[in-house]
């Protein structure tokens, strides 16, 4: 009989087992669920208006739609809610009691509104309040949602795939003629910068920045191939739509379900990317006749179409980072705050009915609270990387984040985690305009932009082991064709921050 060397045998058993256990932990699994969170009471106060409105009926369904992924390591759960804002503290209640629930701690979870401004008031801002049933009821909802994902846990391939999409998202914030400039709520002749000028206005002299027209999407099968989930990113504020209503982004959900001929368990979601100044219409050209039942359709034929020419993956490894930033609200010097305290005042107890006394009422707010904290929350999916921002953000910061992160597949979500309001970058504060007043909505400080784009890009880097990419000029045949016309002076415009544009010429 030949000499068996035992320890070595159980160093090569103990060897296969943890390789065939680490086989059995990378298999890649994903569960997808979706909530009805349509009230069940009415009437019911709906926010995403200067002042407050209120709906005795729902159009459509709203939802809280999961997804939950296990690569055999790690778990994450992305949840999108037909809101239009839900702030953190009802975020983390559901956070928390998934958490209880599951064991996945709660820096795992992110969960973002899509910003439907058909749906009941979770929070308050301008002169909408709180719908305090609404409220109460909706963390439960979130929460059964997220676990119900977890539990479908089942073995998937998983696909991400974008193209450019330059018809259905614009920039909505145009530059006024130095003559037209009107005044802010505060009483300031400085409105540089108008929200949804009307098409062709000669008062305007083009659009305030870029736009950022990526259609993302992470789509997910059975092992069978039939469909799982698909999570679709894109940077448009909202279409509009009657009370109550998911608007779009439900109607979207309804037709990839439909041309995907998918079973009752599908889930279809999209989130909303980096759209603080981009709306559907594009006011350099005279008005279509379009609705949200086609735009809806239209944005579901290019989705579909990417998901036929997706390579779908067995494992995907997860990694998520997260920071929590503190920030500065601009708060009123005592002029201003004299002032809001009068308007207030004055009010009594009844609702404000113009901007004037919203935003003095707003500065009481900004007054009482000082300063706030942010959840920044990056994620890596296979080569996927996605960031989560609890504020409504511009074009060009998501720009900011897709060129410099070190994943070159990627999406920003906005509203996630929280709702913290529009974030400028310092340049577009000196145009004013509604963006910027300083208010619950845009109260933050002005350097709160690159101050948040710095801590995404190391979480980026964090959650990617990679460092992230410098910003490369990009010489196109356009720039080459003006740079060989020898002009007398080139300014690119390039640039993705204040203060300095750079010439070209040297001259």
């Amino acid at each position: 009989m030949p000499f068996i060397n035992r320890p070595c045998l159980t160093f090569s058993f103990i060897a296969f087992m943890a390789l065939f256990t680490a086989g059995i932990q990378a298999d890649f699994k994903a569960g997808a669920s979706k909530v009805d969170i349509t009230p069940a009471q009415y009437p019911v106060r709906v926010n995403g208006s200067f002042t407050e409105r209120s709906a005795s009926q729902s159009t459509d369904k709203l939802f809280a739609k999961a997804l939950a992924l296990d690569d055999g390591r790690q778990q994450i759960i992305l949840c999108v809610v037909d809101s239009c804002m839900v702030p953190r503290t009802l975020i983390d209640r559901a956070k928390s009691d998934v958490s209880k629930a599951t064991g996945i701690p709660m820096s795992q979870m992110m969960v973002s509104a899509t910003h439907t401004h058909s749906a009941p008031s979770a929070m308050g801002c301008l002169g909408s309040r709180v719908d305090p049933r609404y409220a109460a009821m909706l963390p439960d909802r979130i929460a059964r949602s997220m676990v119900n994902a977890v539990n479908r846990l089942q073995p998937a391939r998983i696909g991400w795939a974008q193209i450019e999409d330059w018809k259905h998202t614009f920039n909505r914030r145009w530059i006024r003629r130095p003559d037209k400039v009107f005044n802010d709520p505060f009483g300031q002749n400085n409105v540089r910068a108008h929200m949804h000028p009307g098409h062709e206005n000669p008062d305007t002299t083009g659009p305030s920045g870029p736009v950022d027209p990526e259609l993302s999407v992470m789509a997910l099968q059975t092992m069978d191939g039939e469909p799982l989930a698909v999570f679709a990113n894109y940077s448009m504020h909202y279409f509009g739509s009657p009370l109550l209503s998911a608007d779009y982004y439900g109607r979207f959900s309804e037709h990839i379900a439909t041309q995907m001929n998918a079973g009752a368990d599908f889930v279809a979601i999209m989130s909303q990317g980096t759209s603080g100044d981009l709306m559907w219409m594009d006011y350099g050209v005279p008005r279509e006749n379009i609705n949200y039942e086609g735009y809806a359709e239209e944005m579901a034929n290019l989705t579909t179409g990417l998901v036929k020419g997706i390579v779908w993956h067995k494992t995907a490894p997860l990694r998520t980072a997260q920071h929590s930033l503190s920030l500065a609200y601009r708060i009123p010097g005592p002029g201003r705050l004299a002032w809001a305290e009068q308007e207030v005042e004055k009010m009594g107890n009844r609702l404000p009915r113009s901007q004037p006394e919203i935003y003095a009422k707003e500065s009481l707010y900004l007054h009482e609270r000082q300063q706030t904290e942010l959840i920044l929350q990056a994620l890596r999916i296979g080569d996927l990387g996605i960031t989560a921002i609890p504020n409504e953000v511009f074009a060009i910061t998501g720009l900011k984040l897709k060129r410099q992160s070190p994943l070159t597949n990627m999406f920003n979500i906005s509203l996630a985690n929280g709702a913290e309001g529009y974030i400028p970058p310092p340049e577009q504060h000196a145009l004013g305009g509604y963006t910027t007043w300083a208010a619950r909505t845009a109260g933050l400080e002005i350097n709160a932009e690159p101050r948040i784009v710095e801590s995404l890009l190391k979480l980026l880097e964090e959650a990617s082991d990679r460092p992230r990419r410098a910003l490369k000029e990009i010489h196109g045949p356009y720039a080459q064709s003006v740079q060989n016309s020898n002009p007398i002076a080139y300014w690119r415009l390039e640039e993705m921050s204040m203060p300095v544009a750079h010439e070209m010429t040297g001259r």
